[in-house]
């Protein structure tokens, strides 16, 4: 109870006892690469058009294929197209793991990476070259074709939380094996991977192979705890001996999940491993003296040692209460666990330090999910370093890296679907 209530003031949830039990087994982590060990908010870098096409074209057909998709990639690129018109389009599917293909104007276009183009049978040797330079970068190459004919590359790249660095390297000094999952292209994960300090990449997943990749593991004998934030990591969160979700992520990836991060901090996964060991080891030690205790008491009570030194019943009686209240005692020193909350080693996150906060009184929120809407709303926005939003008091606490002018609050709260009363 006392490890629960430390972890819940620290914004680690254990949504059962036998998760806090068992997490201090972990001997391997498999982590999600985007949202999870990024910041999940990918931007593009690079708008690349090829075969004659020029690049307003690119971006025309760019904006109406990724529009009606969900995906973090195709929004941050709808997000960085301006004062362009989309066409109108027809037929539109969204290939998981690929990308998103659509009819326009009577010709079949497609958006994604090389396996897209490959199942489409769109071949272009100088465009996934060029795709490959990107991605040594570690950015994200996606490719758009009309008519089986690439005609441009856009390059998304995400940018690394400032604790990744620090919490892979913890969990290596734990003796805990670390794998990245992601769906982009090898190159661009070896990137990613190695600005991290991590080994074990396994790249170009589909959402399905998340979970045989834990399952693998398993049966390897290892005790797996899967980290994630995406729809598409519910099923191996699920399949982990411990699932780990990011708070701001899916609302599914919660529902599947042992552990709850509310602070979306990968730290904080490396301090749900740290408190759960130190839980066990005050269990241990309270069951150690305990047992000492009783086996010294009771022969004492019996009279065994010496009749003059037999306890009369009055005293057995105190003495078994001041062996409880020992064993609360040595439980409560928990309460004093220091867990390590921000480092920022490794990876240079570009902001001023805090300058101040901002609470908003918003109204329509009924349920969790009407939170977690507004909070990745409120998150997008550069210079909001967190935001801590609740549907039971209708506020959203901001913390600013830099001032953001109230409309542009009121903008982003209101694109969510609710309205602001106040900006305090």
């Amino acid at each position: 109870m006392v490890g629960t209530g430390v972890g819940a003031k620290n914004g680690v949830l254990f949504r059962s006892a036998e998760a806090l039990e068992h997490l201090h087994k972990v001997n391997a982590v498999v982590l999600d690469k985007t949202g999870t060990i990024t910041e999940g908010k990918p931007s593009v870098t690079d708008v690349i058009a090829l075969n004659g096409f020029d690049k307003n074209e690119l971006l025309k057909i760019a904006l109406s294929l990724e529009k009606p998709s969900q995906h973090p990639l195709a929004q941050s690129i709808v997000e960085h197209i301006k004062n362009v018109t989309e066409y109108d389009i027809t037929d539109f599917k969204s290939i998981h793991g690929m990308g998103v293909c659509a009819d326009i104007n009577g010709e079949i276009c497609i958006a994604g990476n090389a396996k897209m183009l490959n199942d489409y049978g769109v071949f272009d040797d100088n465009a996934i070259s060029q795709g490959s330079e990107l991605a040594k970068d570690g950015k994200t190459p996606l490719y758009f074709a009309k008519s089986k004919t690439v005609i441009g590359i856009i390059a998304v790249s995400d940018t690394i939380k400032p604790n990744s660095i620090y919490a892979v390297n913890e969990l290596e000094k734990m003796g805990i094996s670390v794998t990245m999952l992601t769906g982009d292209n090898q190159k661009t994960a070896a990137a990613v991977a190695s600005k991290v300090n991590i080994k074990n990449v396994v790249a170009e997943v589909l959402p399905q192979d998340k979970e045989s990749t834990v399952s693998r593991l398993m049966q390897e004998g290892k005790i797996t705890a899967m980290v994630g934030d995406g729809i598409n990591d519910a099923p191996a969160l699920t399949r982990s001996d411990i699932g780990i979700a990011i708070g701001a992520g899916s609302d599914i990836a919660i529902e599947s999940a042992d552990v709850v991060l509310m602070k979306s901090d990968l730290m904080d996964a490396v301090n749900a491993i740290k408190l759960s060991k130190r839980v066990i080891v005050n269990i241990k030690q309270n069951l150690f003296w305990a047992f000492i205790y009783n086996c010294i008491g009771i022969p004492l009570a019996a009279g065994i040692f010496s009749p003059a030194l037999r306890l009369t019943p009055m005293f057995g009686s105190f003495a078994m209460s001041l062996s409880s209240i020992c064993v609360v005692l040595n439980a409560l020193r928990l309460k004093r666990t220091k867990l390590i909350h921000k480092q920022n080693q490794g990876i240079s996150n570009n902001k001023e330090d805090i300058k101040m906060e901002k609470t908003l009184k918003i109204e329509g929120m009924m349920c969790p999910h009407c939170s977690n809407h507004v909070t990745q709303a409120l998150t997008k926005l550069d210079g909001v370093t967190s935001a801590d939003v609740s549907h039971e008091t209708g506020l959203a606490k901001l913390v600013l890296s830099s001032d953001i002018s109230n409309d542009v609050l009121e903008t982003a709260v209101k694109d969510a679907g609710y309205s602001v009363t106040e900006i305090l």
